[in-house]
């Protein structure tokens, strides 16, 4: 595809890196930027400059965060006896569109892959277990694997299962209402929801 401006071009090669978005969404979405006040432009630039510099990852479970500690960690309505373990941030999002779940969380930032190189040591394993060895230690009583059912997630929770059995907690993984082999991101949230409510000891 021939652009009349190279720096068009190199807008449309950018976007289009994107995840889900090809040259001709790119071009769509550029050619829309170019149409709009440029005020409005500005800020959009502005937005993911301060999103890429200022958000961060909330030191108590990893979820992504305006301040050191979350909104979800620092509110006081949040039942801290259940800590509900996913994946990443997408899952956090949408078990609290399902409205169903007011435990706390702990983000891994991802799962067990050896084909991808990713082991125990790479993600949030260890600060999970400090914070069963920690001040939370006494409140928490229930641990819900809300670890997508495939092949990785289901060797990331038999491992994580193993780590945490000695705690003596109640460990649970969501109902399989979800697919095997679906990831929980793209359940709808029905179906979330009530996995989450009939979630069954982890066995």
């Amino acid at each position: 595809m021939e652009y009349p401006s190279k720096l068009i071009e190199d807008a449309v090669n950018e976007v289009s890196k994107l995840p889900g978005i090809g040259k001709k969404t790119a071009l769509r979405l550029v050619l829309h930027l170019l149409k709009r006040d440029e005020e409005q432009t500005e800020t959009l630039a502005q937005s993911l400059t301060a999103m890429r510099t200022k958000v961060k990852y909330c030191r108590k479970c990893h979820n992504l965060s305006d301040n050191d500690l979350c909104t979800i960690c620092a509110s006081n309505r949040r039942d801290q006896s259940i800590i509900c373990v996913v994946e990443d941030t997408r899952d956090v999002l949408a078990i609290e569109n399902t409205a169903q779940y007011k435990g706390l969380y702990h983000v891994l930032g991802g799962i067990i892959s050896p084909v991808e190189g990713i082991g125990p040591s790479d993600l949030q394993i260890d600060s999970l277990i400090n914070r069963l060895r920690g001040a939370e230690a006494e409140q928490v009583r229930e641990i819900i694997l809300a670890i997508s059912p495939t092949m990785e997630g289901d060797t990331t929770a038999f491992y994580l299962q193993k780590k945490i059995k000695p705690f003596n907690l109640k460990i649970s993984t969501i109902a399989r209402g979800i697919p095997i082999g679906g990831d929980l991101e793209y359940a709808d949230e029905v179906t979330l929801g009530r996995s989450i409510i009939s979630r069954i000891a982890y066995d």
